[in-house]
């Protein structure tokens, strides 16, 4: 048998880092699949069975559950980003702008359903989860600041502009007017900017 050189080494070290990274990968797609459709009632032997690798080896990769929800949390949100704050921010008038966000932000929740519904059943029971979305929240909390900007803040309504853009963004109000009342993402922006237009024309007090 001929002794390995240097190559033949640096290339099976190689080929093994392949090797590691797909099977990753691969526990890291079987965990969002799995969270997708079941939630926390997910167990890592499913998981596992899934990636078509044993505990052990699911263990080795991520040895606990925190490495685990923070390596899945960050592989979806890279795939599946946020609408861009900074392209609303763009906009100058706020009327047009809470119309262009809320197209994007429907669309988000179209795409997103699933996960992110399974992700709000799972914050209430998984504090772990909690700390990982809170960017997420965050996120959220400086979009309804870009959408306020620009609305007169001696109006009598700007609170209530503030709440309904709140409202508007939130993925339960999409989820009840969208999936159980039937309206297209089209009539969900009418409505919103309509009424925060309506809102906004109210007499100071």
């Amino acid at each position: 048998m001929c002794p390995s050189t240097p190559a033949t080494r640096t290339y099976r070290k190689r080929k093994r880092a392949v090797s590691e990274a797909e099977t990753r990968q691969r526990i890291v797609d079987a965990a969002i699949a799995m969270h997708q459709s079941k939630g926390n009632a997910a167990t890592i032997s499913e998981v596992a069975r899934v990636a078509g690798i044993s505990r052990i080896t699911l263990y080795r990769h991520f040895p606990d559950e925190l490495a685990l929800l923070t390596a899945c949390t960050s592989h979806y949100m890279e795939q599946h980003p946020l609408p861009d704050l900074a392209t609303w921010t763009a906009i100058e008038d706020p009327i047009e702008r809470l119309r262009k966000a809320l197209a994007d932000v429907f669309a988000y929740h179209r795409e997103n359903v699933r996960m992110m519904t399974a992700a709000e059943h799972g914050v209430a029971e998984n504090p772990t989860l909690s700390q990982l979305l809170q960017p997420l929240v965050e996120y959220w909390e400086a979009a309804v600041a870009v959408l306020t900007l620009g609305f007169p803040d001696d109006n009598a309504s700007s609170p209530f502009i503030r709440q309904s853009i709140a409202l508007a963004v939130s993925l339960p109000t999409w989820r009840l007017l969208a999936q159980q009342r039937g309206l297209s993402d089209e009539d969900c922006v009418e409505m919103f900017v309509r009424m925060v237009a309506c809102l906004a024309e109210t007499n100071p007090s």
